[in-house]
């Protein structure tokens, strides 16, 4: 049997039935000649119907209303006057019958159409005859609003039926399902089709697209075919869509949305029923709640989905009286208030359904009490509005006067609603910004002057809005002070983009999503309801301190980022919110801090240690640290891993050094000191598990002995949290000694060479937890060229006798920081006997200011925040403290603190004055300080032009200075005072 769509219902014999017109309503044209027009193309389209046609010439105000209406919507117009035989239809049976005469022929087409073309076509053509016929029945009074909703609702039920049905069908010829009843596809099929909504609640709009929700038991009746249950109803749902929606020559159905689903943005668009029970159960929200109010199963296996409301109603409706919920509902009213008139009731452009005192708010108005009282009281548990409205009223929740306004409100907006709908066909809910489309509205709702339709309108939305604040408005804001930020519901909310946007962000609604899914439980971190509630309070808080960041987006995500490898978070975020400067210090350092924050994100465990009481205690000892390293290593078993868990440990101390300055804990000195303890511990150790692995295959040298020779910043113990380390590496062993004892002897330099060479592998090869340090041995005996490992003789006699200025200057600052105790002692003696010989004063000095000048030349400072390189800057404080120290000698003066403000605090009077030494020591300090906190916090050249507020503020309190203008300027003048001095020594 092949589908066959009626083009008419009418015949040549077929008569006007006038008793099935009320027209009740008188409507006058916007323009009198093209609805005057029009009487004659009304006419070419009966030409086949004379007994209509001149049924209709003596229906003189049928006539009229009918060249009017067409005149005022023209999508009614095409659809009366396009298709052959329709208006006659309409005439000859009459609005209403002609409606219910379409759902029934629709509802067996899905047996009769051959291919989904057919099935499209004759659904499409249906709808077009129903929007007329309904349309017409709104224009003229014929049927009442609340009935025009039902039987659009009718109609949209059956036509999801249909398809579903069909579709069904479909799957069971190609052999992916066995059907229960062929007759009767969605018969036990486990599909569950819900109607959410305005066509769960019979409301359809006239314009209205669906909601519907799908879900499925795999364990149905119905034989699966296929392996994969979910992706054979994921291709069901697109293809329901495809047919409701897609728009081809005869128009389409309905839009159909699938978004109210759970979680909709990562889950399929059909869920197995298990796991939506489990989500509703673990992260189901109020918002979801509410739009289960009207939930109803409308299409596929039916008694399935009753059955499933049943089993969700515990979800929807608690025992106890729910006021939690108020909030909930309010901020979802608040995400669908628009820019413009939704903040006031303004005639033009104002949304009737979403702004003030519009649909939406009676919904709510309803919906939210429905959920306090609904758990105790299933008098009030209804799909409905109106019906809410009156139980709510019997149940003395809302007064009679309440009840009254708010029903003759709804009706009336619904009204307004459906003629900016039916002009175009278009689902619009806002008022044209013209004169002329308001007078449009004004005369299709029957007022003779945009003016009285005004004030009619204007006086219903201030009925609706009175109401509606005595329920709402005192309700808590979720708000930052910033404005409006919510995230719940579906869609976002305008106020929040706005807040966002205003608060530097540049992806707001990506953000908007993100929090979304933390709501949905996306992250492990979220999945427990004590956690997403508690995050849920701390989101305000942390998107305003997160705008206070250079780049807030970036700091938002790397704060998604961190979340996302926490475990679970109730600890953590019962901490941040009882501990305000915990989670202003979180935030900075995601903000500010790209080098910390990429410790964070990857460890997120290294935030426990700024919790321990012991954080804000005395910065831990080197032989605290020591033992807190032997600790962490003891579970370590093998080589492998006790270098990665080094790693670990390493990142994690730096991380907890970084915080203390930053929160001035400790200040640049002791950073430096600190930073420096903790590479001579990690080298220590290193060397030791390095040493030992190394002499089980290779032995020992007889009297063998290594060193660590620290050098630049490791030697001066001021080494920042982005430091390299400059090495040399001495050995020594007994004179007669030839080769080690293992069972792969090396001789004496290549066993020393072969050791420096793993011990360097351990410490610089990237690992998944990267580096230890960036090493750097140019400062060894012949630079580049020499061999990695020396004999403390052949080092000293170089030194002595072959040593270049700079490698003189490098060694001022040298210090044994590894190896055998005797060992280091000597090593030590070596170099203060090399450092106690007093050098060519002439040509120290001209090397020294060569080099310098060398330099400026080829290393051009960025900016004045370039400290090392910059003219004035740390290198030329350097350069005097090693100057003086080399033209003076020191035989009696042992430096046991190798650092540059040690040294030039030791240097003669006859060379440089206690004046120059306090300005050069307060210069460097000035410039460590700046120093040290731009290691802890940025991996690349600092630019002030983009710095963060927060950056900005740890770099003034660090060194004093009210801004970073004023800094900038400070440092610019201390840089010419330092050259300034640097020059009048070097060349005076």
């Amino acid at each position: 049997m092949q589908l066959i769509w009626n083009e008419t219902l009418a015949d040549k014999d077929s008569d006007i039935h006038s008793q099935h017109f009320n027209l009740s309503k008188t409507l006058k044209p916007q323009f009198q000649d093209e609805a005057n027009a029009l009487q004659e193309h009304i006419f070419e389209a009966l030409e086949d119907f004379p007994k209509i046609k001149r049924g209709l010439q003596k229906e003189k105000k049928l006539l009229e209303f009918l060249s009017v209406a067409f005149s005022l919507t023209h999508y009614l117009r095409d659809c009366a006057l396009i298709h052959k035989g329709e208006l006659a239809t309409q005439l000859s049976m009459g609005f209403e019958e002609t409606v219910f005469f379409t759902i029934e022929s629709t509802k067996n087409s899905w047996q009769e159409a051959n291919t989904l073309n057919d099935i499209m076509y004759f659904l499409r053509r249906a709808k077009c005859r129903v929007s007329l016929a309904l349309g017409l029945a709104d224009l003229s009074g014929t049927l009442p609003t609340f009935r025009i909703t039902q039987l659009l609702s009718i109609f949209a039920e059956t036509a999801l039926r249909a398809a579903c049905n069909y579709l069904l069908k479909e799957f069971h010829n190609s052999g992916k399902v066995d059907l229960v009843d062929e007759n009767n596809p969605s018969y036990k099929s486990g599909l569950i089709v819900l109607g959410m909504g305005k066509l769960g609640g019979y409301e359809l709009n006239y314009s209205s697209d669906i909601d519907i929700i799908l879900f499925f038991d795999p364990d149905a009746q119905m034989a699966l075919k296929v392996d994969d249950a979910t992706t054979l109803f994921v291709r069901f749902a697109k293809q329901l869509s495809k047919l409701m929606q897609e728009r081809t020559a005869d128009g389409y159905v309905f839009r159909t949305d699938l978004r109210l689903r759970p979680d909709p943005g990562s889950t399929p668009l059909a869920i197995p029923i298990e796991t939506a029970f489990n989500y509703y159960e673990a992260y189901g929200q109020n918002w979801e709640r509410a739009a289960f109010i009207k939930a109803r199963a409308s299409a596929g296996d039916i008694e399935a989905g009753q059955s499933f409301l049943k089993e969700l109603a515990p979800f929807i409706w608690r025992k106890y009286l729910d006021f939690a919920a108020i909030s909930d509902v309010h901020s979802i009213k608040r995400q669908i208030h628009a820019h413009k008139g939704h903040g006031e009731i303004a005639l033009k452009g104002h949304n009737v359904k979403l702004g003030r005192g519009g649909i939406r708010e009676i919904e709510f108005f309803a919906q939210t009490q429905q959920l306090i009282a609904g758990g105790r009281n299933p008098e009030l548990r209804n799909i409905g509005t109106i019906k809410t409205l009156y139980q709510l009223e019997k149940n003395n929740w809302i007064d009679k006067t309440a009840r009254d306004a708010m029903e003759a409100s709804y009706w009336y907006l619904r009204d307004v609603e459906h003629r900016l709908q039916m002009i175009s066909d278009e689902q619009t809910h806002t008022l044209p910004n013209d004169d002329a489309g308001i007078l449009q509205v004004a005369l299709m709702m029957g007022y003779e002057n945009a003016q009285s339709f005004s004030e009619k309108l204007i006086s219903v939305m201030k009925t609706v809005e009175y109401h509606y604040a005595a329920l709402f408005e005192t309700s808590p804001a979720l708000t930052g002070q910033g404005g409006s930020l919510v995230f719940t519901g579906e869609d976002d909310d305008p106020q929040t983009l706005e807040t966002l946007v205003n608060l530097g962000f540049k992806q707001p609604s990506q953000i908007i999503s993100t929090v979304r899914g933390w709501h949905y439980g996306r992250l492990p971190v979220t999945r427990g309801a004590s956690s997403r509630e508690l995050l849920t309070e701390l989101t305000p808080p942390l998107i305003e301190a997160f705008s206070e960041a250079g780049e807030p987006d970036k700091a938002f995500f790397a704060f998604e980022r961190f979340l996302g490898g926490l475990p679970s978070g109730v600890q953590l975020f019962s901490i941040l919110k009882s501990n305000p400067n915990l989670m202003r210090l979180l935030t900075t350092i995601l903000g500010s801090s790209p080098r910390l924050a990429e410790i964070i994100i990857k460890r997120p465990n290294v935030f426990d240690g700024l919790i321990d009481p012991a954080f804000s205690a005395q910065i831990p000892s080197r032989e605290r640290v020591a033992k807190r390293l032997v600790n962490f290593l003891e579970r370590a078993e093998d080589y492998e891993t006790k270098l990665e868990q080094i790693r670990v440990f390493l990142s994690e101390q730096k991380f907890l050094i970084s915080v203390r300055l930053i929160n001035r804990t400790i200040n640049a000195t002791q950073a430096g000191y600190a930073f420096t303890e903790l590479a001579e511990v990690l080298l220590e150790r290193v060397l030791k598990i390095v040493q030992t692995e190394f002499e089980i295959k290779h032995g020992v040298i007889a009297g063998g002995k290594i060193a660590i020779l620290g050098m630049g910043r490791l030697g001066s113990c001021e080494l920042t949290a982005g430091s390299d380390l400059d090495l040399i590496f001495l050995y020594s062993h007994d004179e007669d000694a030839e080769k080690s004892d293992g069972d792969k002897p090396l001789y004496t330099t290549h066993y020393f060479m072969r050791l420096v060479q793993r011990l360097i592998s351990a410490m610089s090869a990237p690992t998944a937890n990267g580096v230890l340090y960036e090493l750097d041995f140019r400062l060894r005996p012949s630079g580049n060229s020499g061999p990695l490992a020396t004999h403390i003789n052949s080092f000293t006699r170089y030194q002595r006798e072959d040593a270049w200025t700079w490698e003189k200057q490098a060694l001022v600052r040298a210090r044994p920081v590894v190896g055998d105790v005797d060992f280091l002692n000597e090593i030590q003696a070596q170099i203060d006997e090399l450092l106690s010989v007093k050098h060519d004063a002439k040509k120290i000095t001209q090397d020294v200011l060569e080099m310098r000048m060398t330099i400026d030349t080829e290393k051009p400072a960025f900016n004045e925040f370039d400290l090392k390189s910059i003219p004035g800057g740390v290198v030329d404080i350097e350069f005097i403290a090693q100057w003086g120290a080399l033209i003076t000698g020191h035989k009696h003066k042992f430096y046991s603190d190798r650092s540059t403000i040690s040294i030039l605090s030791q240097l003669p009077e006859n060379i440089i004055s206690i004046s120059q030494v306090q300005e050069l020591k307060l210069a460097f300090e000035l410039y460590n300080s700046v120093l040290q906190v731009l290691r802890v916090n940025l991996d690349e050249p600092f630019d002030p032009e983009n710095c963060s507020k927060e950056l900005a503020i740890m770099l003034s309190l660090q060194t004093g200075e009210p801004d970073l203008k004023s800094l900038s300027q400070t440092l610019k003048d201390v840089h010419v005072s330092v050259r300034n001095t640097f020059l009048s020594l070097l060349k005076h």
